[in-house]
């Protein structure tokens, strides 16, 4: 994995974005200090296989079904207040 500072980045753009398409890893700098981490995008084949692994190790389950049967979006939901919900959420993630 390189480093790279933000100048350097900008003035070598072309560059730098064919390294990464390539499989390179960039960290970008601002005043010595990383910022960003510039990674290729995953392809759907890549994408597949990092979700059979986590499959076979036991960390996730794949769907039942694709979708949600038509007797899903024919219930009504439950009847909250929106300042529960928020309260709900705020409080998760003040817990994290």
């Amino acid at each position: 994995m390189r480093s790279v500072k933000i100048s350097e980045l900008k003035n070598n753009l072309d560059k730098y974005l064919n390294e990464v398409s390539e499989g390179e890893e960039l960290i970008i700098h601002n005043r010595n200090k990383p910022i960003a981490k510039l990674v290729p995008l995953q392809s759907a084949d890549d994408e597949e296989a990092r979700m059979e692994s986590l499959v076979v190790a036991g960390k996730i389950r794949r769907p039942q079904r694709d979708t949600l049967p038509d007797s899903f979006w024919e219930e009504d939901g439950p009847k909250i207040p929106l300042k529960k919900i928020v309260a709900a959420v705020i409080a998760d993630r003040d817990e994290g």
